[in-house]
């Protein structure tokens, strides 16, 4: 992917990765649902995608297929908060997330297998 994906991108993103292969018309209805976009915004946002090399038009109808994966973008979002914010530290950023709830027995196992897979 060419750029950073802006927040307004990613929540076109969402829909093209849960929707796919879908038509942009469908794209707008979604969106218009979710957050009273217009149909310029949404192809705006759309075509900006697109230049970005996140999507993939292809025609007739004007189908968008993801050419980035929800991963992908969330492993390069994941990295810039850490260097950003944690200063490179991904502990920091676990301390933090940690930190700001009490977890159940449950959600502490998960976290335990996750990182023994890392180990």
């Amino acid at each position: 992917m060419e750029k950073k994906l802006q927040d307004a991108e990613l929540k076109v993103m969402n829909v093209i990765w849960r929707e796919q292969p879908v038509k942009a018309s469908k794209i707008v209805k979604i969106l218009a649902g979710e957050t009273g976009w217009n149909m310029n915004t949404t192809y705006t946002l759309i075509k900006r995608c697109i230049a970005k090399g996140a999507v993939e038009r292809s025609e007739p109808g004007f189908v968008c297929r993801a050419l980035v994966s929800k991963e992908d973008v969330q492993r390069e979002e994941t990295d810039r908060l850490i260097d950003r914010i944690f200063d490179g530290s991904a502990d920091k950023l676990f301390a933090a997330l940690l930190g700001r709830k009490q977890l159940s027995g449950e959600e502490i196992q998960k976290l335990r297998a996750i990182i023994g897979e890392l180990e």
